[in-house]
């Protein structure tokens, strides 16, 4: 690994995909990327009692479909890089204490999937380990419950609100086998600009996917047009737009590649009208990408991707108690070989 320019991780010893999986909801399953998903429920509860246990089953089924699709065991495992949005990262925690790897827990919101994908990723090109698991999830029953305000209350939407992805997105990664390449990371920085609407995710988060793009092509010296696709988190009908008004001030010419929203592709908000402005949460580009965009890859279509993940890092105490929501993106690089 080599440090380019201020923010960027360049791997060199080539960390790659080897398995994946993606595991999602009812609501996901009824959306335009049903068949990319490795496996669909259909039903919130996710056969559990409580939606906390439905998404922590989520996670857990994801990462041993996995690790089946990277054909190794659990023992073989090294590192369990996970995170969520509940309190404490339960889910991902009372997870790793099923699955028995070392595990790192971590929380970038719902920049999480491209968090511990970057540090998996530099795991393993450094040598420190071989097998190195990264995933996340998130839950719509959970999340509305602990930041908005739980489904059952029934309270109306602003149409700038989003909805929170039902799903988990996993990912082993190694340096043998085969699968796309990680080829480096932008760490991002936490921005805010004083928004302090718990609904408003889009337009908090925006900021912060325009400076670590920016910050992206300045380190490498590349240009939009190296990647087939990029796309953010989960910006969703508000944010995206704004990002592309920022990159625009900043002359980033974005016009060269395909620019998309995870938020905007997992659903039909023409026939799903209540996800309002589009989608969020921890599964929100873990299940994309792990799902619909590497099996574009897989197929051909694409060859080079840039992942920008989005996180607004607030709690529920500190927008009670009138906080402004500091918000982050990571990038990671994905290209296929040859």
């Amino acid at each position: 690994m080599k440090l380019i320019g201020r923010q960027t991780w360049q791997f060199e010893n080539q960390p790659r995909i080897i398995g994946r999986a993606a595991v999602v909801g009812p609501e996901e399953g009824e959306g335009p990327l049903s068949a990319d998903f490795d496996y669909v429920y259909d039903n919130l509860e996710i056969g559990e009692k409580t939606w906390e246990k439905g998404e922590r089953k989520l996670l857990e089924q994801a990462t041993q479909l996995a690790l089946v699709n990277a054909n190794i065991t659990k023992e073989e495992l090294q590192f369990f890089i996970g995170g969520d949005l509940l309190n404490q990262i339960i889910s991902s925690s009372f997870s790793a204490r099923k699955l028995g790897a070392p595990y790192l827990g971590v929380f970038g919101a719902c920049s999480t999937s491209m968090e511990s994908l970057a540090l998996a990723s530099l795991i393993v090109d450094s040598g420190a380990g071989n097998y190195v698991l990264a995933g996340t999830v998130s839950h719509n029953c959970t999340v509305e419950k602990q930041f908005r305000y739980p489904t059952e209350y029934g309270s109306q939407k602003p149409p700038y609100a989003q909805y929170t992805v039902t799903g988990s997105g996993c990912s082993v990664v190694s340096r043998t086998g085969d699968g796309p390449v990680v080829t480096r990371a932008t760490i991002g920085r936490v921005m805010d600009l004083g928004i302090k609407d718990p609904f408003n995710m889009g337009a908090a988060m925006a900021p912060a996917a325009a400076d670590t793009i920016v910050s992206h092509f300045r380190d490498t010296g590349l240009e939009p047009g190296y990647y087939d696709l990029i796309v953010t988190g989960d910006l969703a009908s508000v944010g995206l737009p704004i990002t592309k008004e920022l990159l625009q001030k900043e002359g980033i010419p974005m016009e060269q590649t395909t620019f998309n929203d995870c938020g905007l592709m997992i659903y039909d908000r023409e026939k799903q009208p209540y996800v309002v402005a589009g989608g969020s949460g921890c599964g929100c580009s873990a299940t994309v990408t792990y799902g619909h965009i590497l099996n574009r890859m897989q197929k051909g279509d694409l060859k080079r991707v840039l992942i920008v993940a989005t996180g607004a890092l607030l709690s529920p105490i500190s927008y009670q108690q009138g906080e402004s929501i500091p918000c982050i993106a990571h990038a990671v690089a994905i290209e296929k070989e040859g």
